[in-house]
């Protein structure tokens, strides 16, 4: 049967198949023929079901989610680094609630003399230079998958 990964927990080596006919499937990650650290939210597998409580075995990897997102990281870094205060680097990658709040908070800031302004400046530094250090997938699971908007 084919299917795509809906969740992977590494630690415990346990996670959860959407298969084809509707119903969701455990596995362990032994039972994934291929990297186990390479098992990715959304790539699409080839599975069998045990015949004793659905779960799923024999799991072979179909495709892999693209490495490369949409959102590139040099671009995000570069902008957060050198229009981060503004949140730019925010707002390219689709989270406008956190561009807002420091795009605000970098022009209100001058009310009080620079320093909150300096200070989303000084954070928007530290995540462009997050955002270069990055690998490409753990780039693209942090901030497009998993849409973390902060750090």
């Amino acid at each position: 049967m084919k299917g795509s990964i809906l969740e992977y927990n590494p630690a415990s080596g346990s996670g959860l198949i959407s298969g084809q006919d509707g119903a969701r499937y455990t596995f362990k990650g032994t039972e994934f023929r291929g990297d186990v650290t390479k098992i990715k939210i959304g790539a699409e597998v080839d599975f069998e079901v045990a015949e004793a409580g659905g779960e799923a075995i024999n799991i072979f990897p179909l495709s892999v989610p693209a490495a490369a997102g949409s959102k590139n990281k040099i671009v995000a870094g570069l902008l957060a680094i050198f229009l981060g205060g503004l949140g730019i680097h925010k707002f390219y990658l689709g989270f406008s609630g956190p561009g807002i709040i420091m795009l605000l908070v970098w022009l209100l800031g001058w009310i009080l003399f620079g320093i909150p302004s300096l200070i989303i400046g000084v954070i928007a530094l530290i995540e462009g230079i997050i955002y270069l250090t990055k690998d490409d997938d753990a780039f693209t699971e942090t901030y497009e998958v998993q849409k973390k908007g902060w750090f």
